[in-house]
């Protein structure tokens, strides 16, 4: 499948954050990076996990999940009605889930879980990717009304998290690969940073090939200037 988008492979897709998109959630983005849009929600509940009770911490924490009409291939059966969670749909959100934990200091909630969820509403490649960043603006929307309304008394968040997705196609190092890159990449990498240059995790595979370090060394550098770029949409 051939990408119909017509932009360097150093460029990012167009991207564009929705803040307050809903009216009940303590935070909420539309996250619409290029054709993927994704819904991110943050609830915060008056309890914690039980392995976290008494320790003066709280939780953050993230469900992900794909509505029925957001591929091209048909309609997706949501998971309650298989009765589970799928593979790919629960390891994303734990990924969801530790990168924004990496964000904040949980002392800082004690006694308090914030849910990050994000719904994708149309994908095109990146839903995870789109997913933290997107979870990331709406976990600071909801730390600010919690300021608001005095229920904490300082900011839990120690720096900011965002993702980007990298690959080699054609044999080329590629930003932000959407669907059709995605699929027929040779190499694709995740990678989740911190606003100050520090990696939360990477998730490379070599789909065909194994690749070099050089290789590896070339998309970490073009991860790091996309990243670059995704901070500052992301406004203050």
């Amino acid at each position: 499948m051939k990408s119909a988008e017509k932009r360097k492979s150093d460029q990012l897709r167009p991207i564009e954050f929705v803040r307050g998109f809903t009216k009940h959630a303590a935070g909420s983005v539309l996250v619409k990076w290029g054709d993927t849009w994704v819904l991110c929600t943050a609830s915060v509940e008056d309890k914690v996990p039980s392995f976290l009770r008494d320790t003066g911490r709280g939780w953050v924490t993230a469900e992900y999940s794909m509505l029925p009409s957001s591929t091209g291939g048909g309609r997706k059966d949501r998971d309650i009605k298989k009765l589970k969670l799928d593979a790919r749909s629960a390891e994303i959100q734990r990924l969801i889930g530790r990168s924004l934990r990496a964000a904040v200091d949980t002392s800082k909630i004690d006694g308090l879980q914030i849910t990050i969820d994000c719904d994708v509403l149309q994908a095109d490649g990146g839903t995870r990717c789109a997913s933290i960043t997107g979870g990331m603006l709406a976990l600071e929307d909801a730390v600010r009304k919690l300021l608001a309304d005095g229920v904490i008394s300082e900011s839990p968040i120690v720096h900011r998290v965002a993702a980007v997705s990298v690959g080699v196609c054609d044999g080329k190092p590629t930003l932000d690969l959407d669907y059709a890159h995605d699929s027929t990449a040779e190499v694709d990498l995740n990678v989740v940073m911190t606003d100050d240059g520090r990696y939360v995790e990477l998730q490379g595979t070599a789909e065909h090939n194994p690749f070099t370090e050089e290789s590896l060394d070339a998309l970490r550098a073009l991860a790091r200037k996309g990243l670059r770029k995704i901070f500052k949409l992301m406004g203050t």
